[in-house]
């Protein structure tokens, strides 16, 4: 009897876990399950953040990284001269602040900071520099290093009238702004006409001094020799007409 009470008494009690067991198992495999999945969560939600944080710092860097404008020189000749309407700019090492750029007016003057209005025309582009360093040492900077660089010409021109295939007036060829051959510009308006007289051409030309009036005869030049009459701009050339 013994035997059997200890047999059922271990018997009821196997049965009455039984059904704790079989819940306590299932519990055990969603938290495992749960802890099993949980570092990938996590990891999906702050990636985005990771991401933005990333997106927000190369954004920051940008401006910083970007550099101040620098201008670009146009290919002056050696010795250029300025004048009027000339675009130029003005760099002063050290001094971002005191970076310009801007046209000659028709005075030949530049507005430039500190110093204001300030005259370049007749200058060359090194001369031009020259005179901005002394002006900022005399009163403002010690040591200036200035440079001027040369950003686009002044629309130059020269007009010619008379006996030529098209009268008008017309800009200097880009690779020479400071002047052409007398016989190149007629070949530019079109050349001479049937009636014209090249011996008999007057060219006009305006300075300081005044007017100039020069009588050319063309027939005498051969294009391409080297000799001839230099036009510059602003002149004024009249072809005349042959009288036979």
């Amino acid at each position: 009897m013994t035997i059997r009470w200890e047999s059922g008494l271990r018997s009821g009690f196997k049965q009455a876990f039984n059904p704790l067991r079989a819940g306590t198992r299932g519990e055990w495999l969603a938290i495992a399950f749960a802890l099993a999945w949980l570092p990938q969560l996590l990891s999906a939600q702050t990636m985005p953040g990771t991401a933005a944080s990333q997106s927000g710092a190369s954004v920051s860097k940008s401006p910083s990284a970007a550099s101040a404008p620098h201008f670009t020189a146009g290919s002056a000749p050696a010795g250029y001269v300025l004048s009027a309407n000339d675009s130029v700019g003005v760099e002063v090492f050290g001094e971002d602040d005191l970076r310009t750029s801007g046209r000659l007016n028709p005075e030949g003057n530049l507005s430039v900071p500190l110093l204001g209005s300030v005259h370049l025309a007749g200058l060359t582009l090194t001369q031009a520099a020259s005179k901005l360093t002394e002006l900022y040492g005399r009163d403002y900077l010690v040591n200036p290093r200035v440079n001027v660089s040369l950003l686009g010409y002044a629309k130059r021109r020269f007009s010619i009238l008379g006996q030529v295939g098209h009268p008008g007036s017309f800009e200097m060829p880009e690779s020479n702004p400071e002047g052409i051959d007398l016989l190149e510009a007629v070949a530019i308006a079109g050349g001479y006409t049937r009636i014209a007289a090249p011996e008999r051409i007057t060219v006009r030309r305006h300075n300081a001094s005044g007017d100039q009036i020069f009588k050319v005869n063309a027939k005498r030049f051969t294009k391409g020799s080297g000799g001839g009459f230099l036009i510059v701009p602003g002149d004024t050339i009249t072809v005349g007409e042959s009288i036979f």
